[in-house]
């Protein structure tokens, strides 16, 4: 079987790391795979030793959906028994997986397409899912928050759906006395410093880092003197956050650190995994790979995020933008030991149990079988 991926961003989030992951996968598993992508994106260069098949093409140029780009994809396409495109949001008209089904229409192909994704956008249309009804198509929900919006608002069949967890590599996200020193050396912060507050993502809007900010400064006033954040990666609101703790006089109680492709040296550090977002996730890689380190979460209620971060047993959810539930969960969990040991317990178990990546690689394979025959 040939494993098509179409992945039309320069991004290299939590979705894009999945990718370059899945790639390798599929070909230890002896499957054939191909990569569609911009020129010089994150997902090449990472792909580039793994022995598949890479098709690129301009990400600016190809909005204009003419004979060129087409005949890049439909050559891309052609010889994949399926083709797994991430939902990314429109741009100037041009949809990825729609421009895919085009391509799959007029070049007559058998490709079997697979729009993936974990998080709604409710501006998104019903054809960024199922872009063209006389081809092979079905949908991946990687939450099943995701799943039943598809259904009920999208009015998608819900034979067309399948719900597969991405899952996490639990052996790779996991606590051990060497990673500890070697977390102390990447991340310096003050010896004193507790609770640690780790924040992983984009620093952009949708991501919430103001609410959490401001939770802190709560916190270190009332409760938590040495609280401390933790706030990893990179994105046009770095100055504006940096601004905002300056206000707030909490310069050192935060640390910025760059986006790391060894995030698990980041859990080692710190003591709880915050997820402020304010809109737009399904089901984050960031708290399923700290569950697997045995770090409680508190996070916003939103997608998936129930599926995973369940009240009191592996952390506590709270409603987006709420500065003070925010704070209150945070400190509710820090101050008692007894349970925040219980919960450190719950979450490895939990994601082990339910969430291993290598398990779930092998569901998504069966899945390509099931729709190809």
């Amino acid at each position: 079987m040939r494993i098509g991926f179409i992945e039309d961003t320069h991004l290299h989030g939590g979705t894009q790391i999945w990718v370059t992951e899945a790639v390798r996968a599929f070909i230890e598993r002896g499957q054939d795979v191909s990569l569609l992508a911009p020129t010089e994106s994150w997902v090449v260069k990472r792909c580039e030793d793994t022995g598949a098949k890479i098709f690129t093409y301009d990400w600016d140029n190809v909005v204009h959906e003419d004979l060129y780009n087409q005949e890049i994809w439909t050559q891309a396409l052609k010889d994949c028994d399926v083709a797994i495109c991430t939902v990314h949001p429109p741009r100037k008209g041009f949809h990825c997986s729609v421009f895919a089904g085009r391509c799959i229409k007029e070049g007559e192909l058998k490709t079997h397409l697979i729009p993936k994704t974990g998080t709604i956008v409710p501006e998104y249309l019903r054809k960024f899912y199922l872009p063209e009804e006389k081809i092979n198509s079905s949908v991946i929900a990687i939450a099943d928050f995701t799943r039943q919006y598809l259904i009920n608002t999208y009015k998608i069949p819900s034979e067309k759906i399948a719900l597969i967890y991405q899952g996490t590599d639990v052996e790779r996200f996991c606590s051990t006395a060497e990673g500890k020193p070697e977390a102390i050396k990447r991340y310096p912060l003050p010896m004193d410093a507790a609770p640690i507050l780790g924040c992983v993502g984009s620093l952009e809007h949708r991501k919430g880092h103001p609410v959490l900010i401001q939770a802190a400064a709560e916190l270190k006033n009332r409760t938590f003197p040495n609280l401390h954040v933790m706030v990893v990666g990179d994105g046009p609101d770095e100055d504006i956050l940096k601004e905002l703790i300056k206000e707030l006089g909490i310069e050192n109680n935060v640390t910025f650190f760059p986006f790391t492709n060894e995030p698990k040296f980041v859990y080692e550090r710190v003591d709880i995994t915050v997820l402020p977002s304010l809109y737009k996730e399904g089901l984050p890689n960031v708290l399923l790979e700290s569950m697997a380190m045995g770090i409680p979460t508190v996070s916003s209620n939103l997608g998936g995020v129930p599926e995973v971060v369940i009240d009191g047993e592996t952390g506590y959810t709270v409603d987006p933008g709420n500065i003070n539930q925010l704070a209150n969960a945070i400190c509710k969990l820090w101050k008692n030991q007894g349970e925040y040991e219980q919960i450190s317990k719950n979450v490895r178990q939990f994601i082990t149990e339910r969430f291993n990546k290598e398990t779930q690689f092998d569901t998504f394979l069966e899945y390509f079988e099931k729709v190809v025959t």
